[in-house]
């Protein structure tokens, strides 16, 4: 069965919401064991920009990978 567009939306929405709160509550954890004291806000930021590199990875892969499917085709 197919996934229809606005499931494919959704996924993706739900996706990049989790991966934010997982990138942001992971700094917090993690930062302080290697010395880095950011604010609640600064974390924020840098998760957002992760995000952000996140989103335009994964849409380089998958453009790569569609067109490697297309050629084989």
């Amino acid at each position: 069965m197919k996934q229809s567009r606005l499931m494919s939306l959704a996924e993706s929405v739900a996706n990049v919401i989790v991966g934010y709160g997982v990138a942001v509550v992971t700094q917090i954890l993690i930062f302080p064991i290697f010395g880095l004291h950011t604010t609640l806000a600064q974390n924020l930021k840098i998760g957002a920009a992760f995000t952000v590199m996140s989103i335009a990875r994964s849409f380089a892969l998958r453009r790569v990978f569609e067109a490697l499917r297309s050629r084989r085709c």
